[in-house]
């Protein structure tokens, strides 16, 4: 009998980790789910606690890790991925983009396992290209705010194809553009949770810069499909995995408001630094390398998340 794939998936207990989660476990394969809690909520998970293909360490990957046994994938989502999260954990964020990964990689080798790490839209910064595709370097400030996450990220880019070069390691970079759904959480300070939480309080939703700014929003469904055909991929490379869906968070305030049925009104505030102006992604080549595109519109995707949310409120 042919013994079942195993694979570890880091930040497991997060909004991405436990739909990844969710996902291999029905696909048949074993899970082991490694998280600090850091900004993770075991409930994501705990669903997952009685079955017999999925095991749990509550782990800091900054430091050594060891998973016993076999390793076919290894999947890197561990993270603070919210600007409210990074900007309070600045270092945590720099040293699991940094540490973390070359942790992972290491095991990835020893293991001679395949591993795809998380990347980010925010990779490009504030991007002068649009929409944004995988050749496009970025404007990132390394020494603003966001730096902290931005170059984490673009690091972990790095130093995973220095390693797919150097020690000839199987891996996959997927580049996450805004992505939602049940499980996120609305205190983390994305637009998203943040205008649904405050039109389901009855509060004033609240734009930063004047809402001319754009967003491309992914449910979370497509996302993880997106995710899984890459990494059965043989694309070593970045890829985009996003919605090109592109409107403007003024025009995304007005649909939670009539989607909720708020009475509320969208207030303006100063924009943050260095926040991105345009975000859309070129998904070509995710089309044509894994035959992928996002199948849930984003009426759809929305409803399920507002009903996620308003269980939670």
């Amino acid at each position: 009998m042919q013994r079942k794939k195993r694979v570890l998936i880091t930040g497991a207990a997060g909004f991405l980790g436990s739909h990844l989660c969710d996902r291999f476990i029905r696909e048949g394969y074993k899970v082991v789910g490694m998280d600090n809690l850091l900004t993770g909520n075991i409930k994501n998970i705990e669903h997952l606690f009685p079955l017999e293909d999925f095991e749990y360490y509550h782990h800091d990957v900054t430091k050594f890790v060891h998973v016993p046994g076999d390793l076919d994938y290894i999947l890197h989502f561990a993270s603070p991925a919210s600007p409210i999260d990074y900007l309070k954990m600045p270092i945590q964020t720099l040293k699991v983009g940094s540490l973390g990964t070359h942790n992972l990689l290491g095991l990835a080798r020893s293991k001679g396992s395949r591993i795809l790490v998380a990347s980010t839209s925010e990779v490009y910064g504030d991007p002068l290209v649009h929409p944004q595709n995988e050749s496009y370097w970025g404007n990132v400030n390394p020494v603003g705010p966001r730096g902290v996450y931005d170059e984490a990220k673009r690091f972990q880019e790095s130093i995973t194809m220095a390693y797919h070069t150097f020690h000839k390691l199987e891996t996959r970079i997927v580049r996450i553009f805004n992505t939602y759904g049940p499980r996120m959480r609305l205190d983390d300070g994305r637009v998203l949770p943040a205008f649904i939480g405050q039109a389901l309080r009855g509060e004033d939703l609240t734009a930063f810069g004047d809402g001319s700014q754009t967003r491309s929003f992914c449910y979370v469904d497509d996302l993880v499909e997106g995710i899984y055909r890459l990494l059965l991929s043989d694309y070593p490379h970045p890829v985009n995995v996003g919605n090109p869906d592109e409107i403007t968070i003024k025009e995304f305030g007005e649909e939670i408001l009539k989607l909720t049925g708020s009475k509320s009104k969208i207030i303006y505030k100063p924009l943050p630094q260095d926040d991105p102006k345009q975000r859309k992604p070129d998904i070509t080549k995710a089309q044509e390398l894994l035959g992928w595109m996002p199948a849930v519109s984003r009426s759809e995707g929305l409803k399920k998340t507002l009903a996620y949310f308003k269980e939670v409120i």
